[in-house]
């Protein structure tokens, strides 16, 4: 079994990607939602994050309100790493779970999508690193259009992360989305058909 790293910054199309992957036959595994899962209120990690980050993270309902969180840990590194301490070790469980169960099921491809892969240094986890890059000007008019993101908080969120060269650097394969969906869609079952004439 192949296990690929699917990673890109924000508005990269990545979760596009990932879709497209999904539906040439990989198994895919979003790790930024089982990040998420991971903060809910009946799991361990919640109440660390609240020790570290303090309850006005919290929505109505008690739980963790991911844009308010999102506005400490992206404006400042120190607090992106201590979220990173406290969820990555759960993530690391599921991965290894995931990673388990498709072997014993005699799967061909696993594909896990993670934003910050490379920034967490969690590539040890996979055989190869797929990397979703979009300019700057088209990730921030993709970001403006999803709900509560300002311009502002796009460019805080991109800043945050690796740039498209740091990324480029450490992949095996580049998908470069600065055209259509249909492009994008093409761009991936090229790379899909190389993977599979390489197993």
């Amino acid at each position: 079994m192949k296990i690929i790293g699917l990673t890109g910054g924000i508005g990269s199309g990545k979760s596009t990607a990932a879709r497209f992957l999904a539906e040439l036959g990989a198994e895919v595994v979003d790790l930024d939602k089982v990040g998420n899962e991971a903060l809910k209120k009946s799991k361990k990690a919640y109440k660390r994050a609240l020790e570290e980050f303090g309850e006005t993270i919290l929505d109505k309902n008690g739980e963790i309100d991911r844009a308010k969180l999102g506005k400490i840990v992206f404006r400042d590194h120190e607090s992106l790493n201590r979220l990173n301490n406290i969820v990555h070790p759960e993530i690391d469980k599921t991965v290894a779970e995931k990673t388990k169960e498709c072997r014993r099921q005699g799967l061909k491809v696993l594909v896990l999508e993670a934003a910050a892969m490379l920034e967490a240094e969690r590539t040890w986890q996979v055989d190869e690193i797929w990397v979703t890059i979009a300019p700057e000007k088209a990730a921030l008019e993709r970001l403006k259009q999803r709900p509560g993101y300002n311009e502002a908080d796009a460019k805080a969120r991109i800043n945050s992360q690796m740039t498209n060269e740091e990324r480029i650097k450490r992949a095996k394969v580049v998908i470069n989305n600065d055209g259509t969906l249909h492009q994008l869609k093409s761009h991936v079952k090229t790379e899909w058909d190389n993977l599979l004439k390489r197993l």
